[in-house]
């Protein structure tokens, strides 16, 4: 199949992360996927949830949302009580930081994400997850600057991107049409390690079989890995 954008089946879109976007934050970067652009700020707070009180740990949460306008339709606002899609994808951007961190080496404090989405065009909770790894380090850097902690602990990097099969065909990193009319849709977290923190696979109509799957996770392992190799070239820009 010819996609709208001209990619081949196995191309990520081009893809940025401006790191600092957001200079209050004690880490910050803004991705930009395609035409999909999320904000990742993070926030230390000197607490942690009342499970994790008095047992010198840290913790890693998360808050994501879509701004009104980040789609081609308006959306309202969502209030305290969010919806289960939001709760998931919540859910599954601290999850996958907290896979890569010693959260001991934090001491009792937490690092708040917030990732919002100001546009939208497929594959907003992956991009949410490669820009805040590059937002974490930022913020642990301040971290030790600051003599909070003596050194990162972070243990490896974390990605994510989306596969799927759209008519007939196996797609690495879906907009929004393709992931519309897929057949099966996945989306697949990985450290730079080569271990999985979610692989979450859905057939909209007929099953796929194992074969599909392999192909899309070998898929998604060639895409995650060249999303590394730009989270680190932000990293890298923090030194300079």
């Amino acid at each position: 199949m010819i996609r709208k954008d001209g990619r081949a089946n196995n191309e990520l879109r081009p893809v940025t992360i401006t790191t600092g976007f957001q200079p209050y934050a004690e880490g910050s970067a803004l991705i930009t996927l395609g035409d999909t652009k999320v904000v990742c700020a993070i926030s230390l707070e000197n607490r942690v949830p009342a499970f994790l009180k008095g047992k010198g740990r840290g913790w890693i949460t998360a808050e994501y949302g879509m701004l009104p306008r980040s789609t081609t339709t308006r959306i309202s606002r969502e209030d305290s009580r969010s919806g289960g899609r939001t709760k998931e994808i919540q859910r599954l951007i601290g999850r996958s930081l907290r896979a890569v961190v010693d959260l001991d080496a934090l001491g009792e404090r937490m690092l708040m994400v917030d990732c919002d989405v100001l546009q939208a065009d497929g594959g907003t909770r992956t991009a949410a997850i490669t820009g805040s790894y590059v937002a974490l380090v930022q913020a642990l850097n301040t971290m030790i600057s600051k003599e909070l902690i003596a050194s990162s602990p972070i243990k490896c990097a974390v990605a994510a991107t989306s596969v799927g099969v759209v008519a007939g065909e196996e797609l690495l990193d879906l907009c929004y049409d393709e992931d519309s009319w897929a057949e099966v849709d996945c989306n697949v977290v990985m450290t730079s390690e080569g271990k999985f923190v979610e692989v979450q696979g859905t057939a909209e109509e007929n099953p796929f079989t194992k074969q599909t799957i392999d192909t899309l996770l070998a898929m998604a392992e060639k895409g995650i890995k060249q999303l590394f190799t730009v989270q680190q070239a932000a990293v890298d820009s923090l030194k300079r």
